[in-house]
């Protein structure tokens, strides 16, 4: 199951456990049932601190398997073979449950520790999805620090009855005791805010409690990464806010024109980023967003930022690099049927649409990049878009155009999402050409129709453009005194990590220039 160079590299991890871990394998005569007994095998045999076991409890799924910690007892489950980005996942559960230490801050720990009653939470989950190993690591630390949490990472492929029996057309998709929980993106601090109460409350007033920060750096991804690592390497008080880490780029795949990396993937990009902010006395805040910005000249020389969890931090001054996020076709149906069939990520939610039609709404190069990937998976995939041409480049458009299961229709505006109030079953749009109404039958809709901006909360704070991006100058100084910004929340005319990455460095710079000819606020005029 694993070749040579995986076993070695295994191996070396498996070094790490200081207890016995047992795996528990449930399997049959299908392909995948003997991929796990083999994976299980192979797995066991790298290690004197791993047993294996052939289970025989009829409740469990065929094909499975359980890593078992000897010394606790907690118990992490795969449903299918946890190869593909959910490999990552299995290793860290097998170091976890030897009682590797967990990267977790002590008072998370303490907090998982301290959950009372039985958790048992089924986390369904495809191998392409990019975002699907964030959360099902989340769920699998927590088995291992309490042993009454259980989770089950669930390959919706491979338990497609399963999966079509609950609705589940996007994934990650995780239920609670059998009910649903969550969708889509999900941190650990998501989790324990919806399982313990008052941990959002606890959280809010920690935050508040802070001292000022001198730049407060708004957004997690390339421009906010960038922007804090240059102002702390100039030794000033730094912190971060954002919802997660990573921003939009997490949910890019191929990443090829990053200068001096020919390729990585959006999540390692990541990864990477976050180690190198940490590496730095960066405070970082992350399971809240931005509601408001107060300029610093209106709060005595504070700018006062408002986070949804009712926290409040004050900075003398912010960075905004909020990104962007997908843009949605604002018709019926789209949002009812969100991870119903409407899905943004084909990389993630393609698999789950295995043998059916869909469409992709958008025909620039995420649009036709979406469509190919489709093609190798679905029956059919039809490319709605809405002007006369496409907008892809060339070399996309021609591969796209000799896939025989791609179909490409100009001058199509979309109208309606249609489904069975279950799932999507249609599209309907408009022929713009001849004002004709057609109708698509069909199990999925793609939406890739590019970004908006995430910067509403600064609509009565600071300038925007008409698209709704932080109008900034070339230092990244936005219209109020001791605001900047970075990256795709801006008018920057190009939207790309490495540009992000230089404006966010150049707002950092520019906002130390600003401190050192600034007077510091007196300690009378801070503002709780």
């Amino acid at each position: 199951m694993l070749d040579a160079t995986l076993k070695s590299q295994l191996q070396t991890y498996l070094n790490n456990l200081q207890s016995p871990v047992e795996l528990v394998s449930y399997a049959d005569d299908s392909v995948k049932g003997q991929e796990v007994y083999a994976l299980v095998k192979d797995i066991a045999e790298l290690s004197d601190k791993v047993s294996h076991t052939e289970g025989s409890d009829s409740n469990e799924r065929v094909p499975s398997m359980v890593v078992r910690s000897v010394k606790t007892g907690s118990e992490i489950r795969f449903a299918g073979v946890p190869m593909g980005h959910e490999f990552t996942s299995l290793v860290l559960a097998l170091l976890h449950s030897g009682g590797h230490p967990i990267k977790l801050d002590a008072d998370i720990i303490e907090q998982v520790r301290a959950l009372e009653g039985e958790f048992r939470f089924e986390t369904y989950v495809s191998l392409s999805c990019q975002n699907c190993p964030d959360v099902v690591q989340a769920l699998n630390m927590m088995a291992a620090i309490n042993p009454q949490i259980h989770n089950v990472m669930i390959d919706g492929a491979v338990f497609k009855e399963e999966a079509d029996a609950r609705n589940i057309l996007a994934v990650p998709a995780v239920y609670l005791n059998g009910e649903p929980f969550a969708q889509g993106r999900l941190t650990l601090k998501d989790i324990l805010q919806k399982v313990d109460k008052n941990s959002g409350k606890r959280e809010a007033e920690k935050i508040s409690a802070k001292a000022p920060f001198e730049v407060l750096v708004v957004g997690g991804g390339p421009a906010g990464a960038s922007a804090a690592i240059y102002a702390a390497r100039k030794g000033i008080r730094t912190g971060i806010v954002a919802e997660r880490f990573g921003g939009q780029v997490m949910d890019t795949m191929a990443i090829e024109n990053f200068i001096s990396v020919k390729a990585t993937e959006g999540p390692k990009l990541v990864a990477g980023l976050e180690e190198h902010v940490r590496e730095y006395d960066v405070d970082i805040m992350t399971g809240a967003r931005v509601v408001s910005v107060t300029p610093a000249d209106v709060v005595g020389g504070y700018a006062r930022v408002e986070l949804s969890n009712g926290a409040h931090v004050l900075s003398r001054s912010v960075i905004v690099a909020t990104g962007a996020r997908w843009r949605e076709m604002n018709v019926p149906g789209e949002k009812e049927y969100r991870g119903r069939g409407v899905a943004y990520c084909p990389h993630c939610d393609g698999p789950l649409f295995k043998g059916k039609r869909v469409a992709v709404v958008g025909g620039g190069n995420s649009g036709i990049e979406a469509a190919i990937d489709l093609a190798g998976i679905v029956e059919h995939v039809t490319v709605l878009e809405f002007g006369k041409q496409l907008r892809a480049d060339e070399v996309l458009q021609r591969k796209a155009r000799s896939l025989p299961n791609v179909e490409i229709i100009t001058e199509a505006q979309t109208t309606e999402v249609v489904g069975n109030g279950e799932r999507v079953t249609a599209l309907t749009y408009t022929d713009r050409a001849t004002d004709e109404s057609h109708t698509l039958e069909l199990a999925g809709v793609f939406v890739q129709i590019g970004l908006v901006p995430n910067a509403e909360f600064l609509q009565h704070t600071a300038q925007l453009t008409p698209r709704g991006e932080l109008i900034v100058n070339e230092r990244g100084e936005a219209s109020e005194i001791g605001l900047f910004g970075c990256g795709d929340v801006t008018n920057s005319p190009y939207k790309q990590i490495i540009i992000a990455m230089g404006s966010g460095a150049t707002a950092a710079l520019s906002a130390f220039d600003y401190l050192i000819r600034t007077p510091q606020p007196f300690a009378e005029q801070k503002v709780a």
